[in-house]
């Protein structure tokens, strides 16, 4: 399971830098939600991972600390998921004002040559 968070992580810190390098305003934000995402999967993987287990108590209403995910990670992660929300809300209405502006979304303001 490790693995698989580990290589999705990768794929989208990876897809997130390359939009993030393209001309295009929409492709940067894209770029940048991205790499949001890789960081808040980051975060939470290191709350744990545990797979088949009780979230909070076992099947005989008993639990140990030992069994239970770190819940600070995600917390953080909700505070950064509706932290995203809101800067590429931001964000896209920069990018409408900068078109309606300069008539291009290109990330300088014009098409190059």
């Amino acid at each position: 399971m490790e693995l698989i968070l580990a290589i999705a992580i990768g794929v989208l810190t990876g897809s997130g830098v390359w939009l993030i390098l393209r001309p295009r305003t929409f492709q940067v934000i894209i770029g940048l939600s991205l790499l949001s995402y890789a960081v808040n999967l980051f975060i939470f993987s290191t709350g744990g991972l545990h797979v088949g287990q009780a979230p909070v108590l076992g099947p005989d209403g008993s639990g140990t600390l030992a069994e239970h995910a770190d819940p600070v990670p995600q917390a953080l992660v909700l505070t950064a998921i509706v932290i995203g929300f809101a800067t590429t809300a931001l964000f896209l209405v920069v990018l409408l004002a900068s078109r309606g502006l300069t008539g291009s979304d290109h990330v300088d303001g014009r098409e190059p040559r």
